[in-house]
């Protein structure tokens, strides 16, 4: 497939941001990108005509009852079947900080066993508790099993943004060793909170702004054709949305956020 006939689709519902972001990161890449409103996806029942699926980060419906809850039944109940379907022919799926929340909330992901009727994980409030937003830095741990990391070398280390008030990644407790085993076994733990060093966070706030359970930042499902993350590798496409950008001598015209999107195109233009 040549890059001008890839086609992704970046959802919007009510308190969603960052769309416009993630639009022009796939654009700059030369693909079709198109903002729509759910609304929209499902009175035309055309999901199948897109190649990616992008829930976007922001408060999707005020995050009333947990964060992506709402948005997740709801698109489950209106297009449960479409999606399966998506998910089933290898489509890919991102969802960013709030889409993160909606992935798990659906059952999409981890997806040990396939799309679950349940949440098999949740995205709790911060531990300390309260809005975060800052500059954090990610360590890659797969070996190109997540298509969306697929160009990133193994161990390195990403600087990205985060802004959220429910981003500790949690599972129950009496399920957390056999989960992450799951997880480590199955090549689906992609990011997880380090210093500049690449040294692990190990709980420790701020480098974990959060307190995510094993520092985790983004998990993908078995296939790794579905991925979540709760940084915004939008908000970190171009170089000078980098918090010290007009401090640096040389600045190259892209961040690390690029990596990502880069990894989707190229898998694209190979497989389909």
């Amino acid at each position: 497939m040549r890059r001008e006939e890839i086609r992704v689709c970046v959802l919007r519902v009510g308190g969603t941001n960052c769309d416009a972001e993630t639009k022009r990161a796939f654009t700059d890449l030369g693909v079709k990108s198109e903002i729509l409103h759910v609304n929209e996806l499902v009175k035309h029942r055309n999901l199948l005509d897109y190649q990616v699926l992008v829930f976007p980060g922001g408060f999707s419906y005020g995050d009333y009852v947990r964060a992506g809850a709402i948005w997740a039944r709801w698109i489950l109940a209106k297009m449960g079947k479409e999606l399966k379907c998506f998910v089933e022919e290898g489509r890919l799926i991102l969802g960013i900080c709030n889409g993160f929340q909606v992935l798990v909330e659906a059952g999409l992901l981890p997806g040990f066993d396939g799309i679950s009727s349940y949440p098999e994980a949740a995205l709790a409030t911060n531990s300390p508790p309260g809005y975060n937003c800052r500059w954090v830095y990610l360590k890659q741990e797969t070996n190109g099993k997540c298509i969306f990391t697929c160009n990133i070398p193994e161990n390195k280390v990403l600087r990205m943004p985060v802004a959220h008030s429910e981003g500790r990644f949690v599972f129950a407790k009496d399920k957390e060793k056999l989960y992450l085993e799951r997880l480590l076994e199955n090549g689906q733990l992609v990011f997880r909170y380090c210093n500049k060093n690449g040294e692990y966070a190990n709980g420790r706030f701020p480098i974990n702004p959060n307190g995510s359970f094993h520092d985790i930042a983004g998990i993908c499902n078995p296939e790794g054709t579905v991925f979540g993350l709760m940084p915004h590798p939008e908000r970190a496409y171009y170089w000078w949305q980098h918090p010290n950008w007009t401090r640096q001598k040389q600045m190259p015209q892209y961040g690390d956020g690029k990596l990502i999107f880069e990894s989707v195109i190229e898998y694209l233009t190979k497989n389909f």
